[in-house]
């Protein structure tokens, strides 16, 4: 009986351990992925700018930033490779030598964007705002999508679409306004996933528009950036390297000035419309006229608006995802399609000199003297595939999954690492997955420490070319030599290396081609390679 009892006791003292020890199975995370478009490298507070971004700020306060990351230095090369995995060339979404693409290009069938692969792994998908993706994203393997498909008219889009069906037009002079409604779609989202869906995990894919051109903004967002930019875009350059070495995200040299690079396309009808405020380069400012500095002094100061804008409407798509008890356990990423632009145009419903600017009535862009700005500390801009074009903020929130707090990651990434990170979250091998050779790599080892990496980034777009291999880039704008620089010493691409690193040079320009042949063969797009590739600008955006 003695026996028996110790026995008992034995027994209940192991249950009650084994019971301790058993840790609660975890619960698989969510992921929110927000893009803006057109938005410069510095243009966040928290990466140096004076733009006030306290939401994007505290998030990367909490999280980690990258200053090492890449896109496709293009709108919808870009959203391909975000949401594929895969280069755009890989894809019939942009176009190189001996391959045919480009915006109007249509994917392979085996080219599946990130839901379709969620869906195994239990999740629910969602998306709001642009898409510039073939397809409809529905189709595509999203459970609910409030699409825009009208991204130029900020208070009064034409071509809207919920779950891909189209709804009316929206009214000008209604109260609508893109940036708000794209994120009140994704809360309102995220409030029936609460309800009718809590025991799935969620990913949310939120694009705001902003801030590409047409520059409209709010008068009362207008209103709240006053005249932070009367003294030009030199002094601002100057204030925002000097923030961002204090910052620790880059160090060295600032790029000088390029005073001859102008808009990427010329349309000179532009120029008439627009008057003589407009300015195609980026000339010292107190060159300018005074009519100049007003006229170019505003766009600034609606394209700072419409990012404070986009700051506050994430704070309310955040505070959502906190109110539903899940932000420690969602990894939030954040990252722009490409760098700012330089391009100068009017289309859509066209500009009144006579309206007030950043209203619907108007057509403004940002140009390159204000792009060469947003894009500091590096040289050229969107469409260009140097720093300034392909250099993006990357801020990545996760409390659960990131164990450190406001760090810097200076290991390098491209925007074809997302859906590998994606999927390597969600338990979902890429090998399982992948018809062909993925290019990206999961960034969760990043997340905790920073990382070697020799893994190759190549890029073509409209004729200019790069690829980068460790701390080495190669670049080449369209028809011009080969650049060569150590960005692990020049991050901003001041001292070509080319003259005196011949060798390097071959080395990284034989891997360029070596992987263009390799895209080629295994590309249901390759075409004869004597064959020079038609450049596909599509709409320019």
């Amino acid at each position: 009986m003695r026996n028996l009892f110790r026995l008992s006791i034995v027994f209940v003292v192991s249950m009650l351990t084994c019971i301790q020890c058993t840790k609660p199975e975890e619960k698989t995370p969510n992921v929110l992925l927000i893009m803006v478009d057109d938005m410069g490298y510095s243009d966040l507070g928290c990466y140096g700018s004076e733009i006030q971004t306290p939401n994007l700020d505290k998030l990367a306060d909490g999280g980690l930033r990258f200053s090492n990351f890449n896109n496709c230095a293009r709108c919808w090369p870009s959203r391909a490779a975000l949401l594929t995995g895969y280069y755009p060339q890989q894809i019939g979404r942009d176009n190189a030598p001996g391959i045919k693409g480009g915006a109007f290009g249509t994917r392979p069938e085996w080219a599946y964007l990130v839901p379709k692969y969620l869906k195994s792994a239990g999740y629910r998908s969602y998306h709001s705002g642009k898409w510039h993706i073939d397809g409809k994203p529905v189709e595509s393997g999203f459970d609910r999508s409030y699409f825009l498909g009208d991204q130029a008219r900020f208070f009064s889009p034409k071509k809207v679409y919920v779950d891909d069906q189209p709804i009316p037009a929206i009214e000008r002079g209604s109260g609508y306004y893109t940036t708000i409604a794209i994120a009140e779609y994704a809360i309102e989202n995220l409030k029936e996933h609460q309800t009718k869906y809590s025991g799935q995990p969620f990913f949310s894919y939120v694009a705001f528009t902003a801030p590409h051109f047409p520059l409209h903004a709010l008068p009362e967002d207008i209103e709240a950036v006053g005249d932070r930019y009367a003294e030009g875009w030199d002094k601002a350059r100057a204030e925002r390297w000097k923030r961002i070495k204090e910052l620790g995200i880059i160090e060295g040299q600032l790029s000088e000035v390029e005073l001859d690079l102008g808009p990427p396309y010329h349309w000179p009808e532009a120029y008439e419309i627009l008057g003589d405020g407009e300015v195609d380069r980026p000339v010292a400012w107190e060159s300018l006229t005074e009519e100049q500095k007003e006229f170019q002094q505003i766009k600034m100061t609606i394209h700072a608006a419409m990012i404070e804008r986009v700051d506050k409407e994430i704070g309310r798509i955040v505070s959502q995802i906190e109110e539903m008890g899940e932000l420690e356990n969602t990894l939030i990423l954040f990252l722009s399609d490409n760098g700012a632009s330089a391009e100068i145009m009017v289309r859509d419903d066209g500009h009144d000199p006579d309206a007030v600017p950043g209203t619907a009535s108007t057509h403004l862009c940002l140009g390159p003297g204000w792009s060469t700005m947003c894009n500091t500390p590096f040289r050229k801009h969107k469409i260009w595939v140097h720093e300034g074009g392909s250099s993006t903020p990357l801020i990545a929130h996760w409390p659960v999954g990131i164990s450190v707090q406001g760090e810097i990651r200076n290991t390098y990434g491209h925007i074809t690492d997302i859906v590998p990170t994606i999927l390597d979250l969600a338990g979902i091998s890429v090998d399982s997955i992948a018809h062909i050779d993925m290019p990206g790599k999961s960034l969760l080892p990043v997340f905790n420490s920073e990382q070697e990496r020799e893994d190759p980034i190549w890029y073509y777009h409209e004729g200019h070319k790069a690829i980068r291999v460790g701390d080495w880039k190669l670049v080449a704008t369209s028809e011009e030599p080969w650049e060569l620089y150590n960005l692990a010493a020049d991050r901003t691409e001041t001292n070509n290396l080319a003259e005196s690193n011949p060798d390097k040079l071959k080395e990284l320009e034989k891997t360029w081609t070596t992987i263009l042949y390799k895209l080629r063969e295994n590309s249901p797009y390759k075409t004869d390679m004597n064959e020079k590739a038609k450049r596909t600008t599509g709409n320019h955006e």
